[in-house]
């Protein structure tokens, strides 16, 4: 793990969003094997075999999660925006948070990068 990840979720000064990213980044690692993280425009950026894969950002009542290489998956209904080759999920503070159908998404969309 990439220690500028690391020193930036921990300086997310709202305690639930600090949360949600360091278990959002658990599943990046969980489903991605070797994956490759940095902080790039601010923000963790998450990287399998050298290909955007995902991003973490946060904003002040939300919590932002991208999937790169989108166009193929079958999304749920309403959750998520942006254009076919990427996806965003805002999280709010109190949404419940599928992480498991998260890493599935994940693991579907960097199958074949």
């Amino acid at each position: 793990m990439n220690q500028e990840v690391t020193e930036f979720i921990g300086a997310i000064t709202l305690p639930w969003q600090g949360e949600l990213c360091a278990r959002l980044r658990e599943a990046v690692h969980g489903v991605i094997p070797g994956v490759q993280e940095r902080i790039q425009y601010k923000k963790p950026h998450f990287l399998s075999n050298g290909k955007y894969a995902a991003v973490i950002s946060t904003s002040k009542d939300a919590v932002s999660f991208t999937i790169f290489n989108a166009s193929e998956l079958s999304l749920p209904e309403g959750l998520f925006e942006g254009p076919p080759e990427r996806k965003t999920i805002k999280i709010r503070e109190g949404q419940a948070v599928d992480c498991e159908q998260l890493s599935s998404l994940i693991g579907q969309a960097t199958a074949a990068l």
